[in-house]
């Protein structure tokens, strides 16, 4: 644990925080605040319907991608969060989130950009934009495989634990005995790849959201009177205005930016893979879609989990030390800090069947993510392998991956949660790093769409007419409309 733990403060620094906030600002500044101005924008192009029978559409690569983005995160992450860094950690997972949906435009548009086409599929990642635009080859390698070892061995582990604690906590299920069912399910799932499991997320994913954000909503206005004031000791913490946490705000800090970059996974470059799988006409237009994605993870399903928690004082905070600042629960014991705080919290107005509730929100949240985990994970080998060889990785990686997953199912919490912390910190030094310099191409297609908007024509990316080279998919789909 103190290995664990001392790595993940070094790659978590205050330079990887002021380095991720800074990206986001300038992505967010370069496209004139696209995440806010082109709301409407985005709400329009995320049903429209592909033009062909490739791929997948845009709303399912959105439940896709929210299927990656909505999970543990947003329960037992924002729980975790409170605990470590005050309530004021919940403001600056809102920061994360609004500069992190810039960050989100521009890795998504780049990724449709220089996706490819295999057997009638899309794959893309930051894998792909790092060797064709950045022109790195051996980078890019090393990114897939980075990405492909984070999200098959290290991130899935944490949606993994979330679920066996959960059914633990509510029906005193063994976590061995979670652990195995999931991964049983998962594994009949994603051997029917990216079109299976987008079909599975867009049912799943709207419909816990729903209903979860709907159990939220119960909650607010049967404490309708303590918003306010719950609104106020947030932002208060987070700037150390409130006495008990002034002590928290560099925790406050630490942990809102690392459990929102784990929620919403906005600048990981993680959810690319998902969104290069859309058919769309112009690449801007999943760049606008997965803005709104993270939205929805944090202001919406992440906000809602804080405010249930915070208005029924259904949490504890401790110090670096692990010693207790605030102490409004009984059990006082820091790996506890997660689904039994959301689940404490819905027992006040739902009884016995709140911790229940949670229990199952968690296994669909987790399982869906996980799904969404495997496809990342295969993607990036797809990039790395062929044929044979491919065939062979993915077999072992199956392997591994469910051991990998029993181990975490039975591990502590916060050896879950840390192990997590170094793949995204990773993933995010390098992603940032390769769109920053590839930018400028993001910023250019968002001025031909608008152009193209204004004109009265439905945006269609041309690569010929903007100089774009290395682009097969999309310079074959010209050739093919021209014909």
């Amino acid at each position: 644990m103190d290995i664990v733990k001392t790595l993940s403060d070094w790659i978590w620094s205050p330079v990887l925080l002021a380095f991720l906030i800074g990206a986001g600002l300038y992505f967010t500044i370069r496209t004139k605040f696209v995440q806010i101005r082109m709301i409407p924008e985005m709400l329009r192009v995320m049903f429209e319907k592909p033009e062909e029978s490739q791929g997948i559409s845009s709303f399912q690569a959105l439940s896709v991608a929210l299927s990656g983005r909505v999970g543990t995160g947003n329960i037992t992450g924002v729980a975790s969060a409170i605990a470590f860094g005050g309530p004021g950690a919940v403001f600056w997972m809102w920061v994360i989130a609004f500069v992190g949906a810039g960050s989100a435009f521009v890795e998504t548009t780049l990724g449709q950009v220089y996706k490819e086409e295999v057997d009638g599929q899309f794959y893309g990642g930051p894998a792909y934009y790092i060797e064709k635009g950045l022109k790195l080859k051996k980078l890019a390698m090393g990114m897939a495989l980075i990405l492909a070892f984070s999200f098959a061995f290290l991130m899935s582990g944490i949606q993994v634990n979330g679920i066996s604690v959960a059914m633990h906590n509510a029906l005193s299920v063994p976590p061995l005995v979670s652990t195995l069912l999931v991964v049983g399910a998962l594994l009949l799932i994603v051997l029917g790849g990216i079109q299976r499991i987008a079909k599975i997320a867009e049912i799943i994913v709207p419909f816990m959201a729903g209903v979860y954000l709907l159990m939220v909503f119960v909650i607010v206005i049967t404490n309708l009177g303590q918003v306010i004031p719950v609104f106020q000791l947030i932002v208060k913490s987070a700037f150390g205005m409130e006495a008990v946490f002034g002590g928290l705000v560099g925790a406050a800090i630490s942990y809102g930016v690392k459990r929102g970059v784990y929620s919403n996974e906005a600048g990981q470059g993680s959810q690319v893979a998902a969104a290069a799988s859309a058919q769309i006409s112009h690449p801007v237009k999943q760049g606008l879609v997965q803005a709104f994605s993270v939205y929805i993870d944090t202001l919406f399903v992440c906000t809602g989990t804080a405010l249930v928690i915070l208005l029924t004082n259904s949490y504890n905070v401790f110090d670096a030390n692990q010693n207790p600042v605030v102490a409004h629960l009984a059990n006082t014991d820091p790996d506890s800090a997660g689904a039994l705080y959301t689940q404490t919290a819905l027992s006040t107005v739902l009884g016995s069947f709140g911790p229940i509730f949670v229990a199952f929100a968690l296994v669909f949240f987790a399982f869906t993510t996980l799904m969404s985990y495997y496809y990342i994970a295969e993607t990036n080998l797809r990039y790395l392998l062929k044929g044979d060889k491919l065939t062979l990785a993915l077999r072992v990686m199956q392997v591994l991956m469910v051991a990998m997953l029993i181990y975490s199912g039975i591990a502590s919490s916060q050896m879950a949660w840390i192990m997590g912390e170094i793949a995204s910190g990773i993933t995010v030094w390098l992603n940032i790093t390769a769109i920053l310099f590839l930018s400028p191409l993001a910023f250019k297609l968002l001025k031909d769409y608008e152009q193209q908007k204004q004109e009265g024509k439905n945006p269609d990316f041309n690569p010929f007419e903007m100089g774009i080279a290395d682009v097969p998919y999309w310079e074959k789909r010209i050739c093919n409309k021209e014909k």
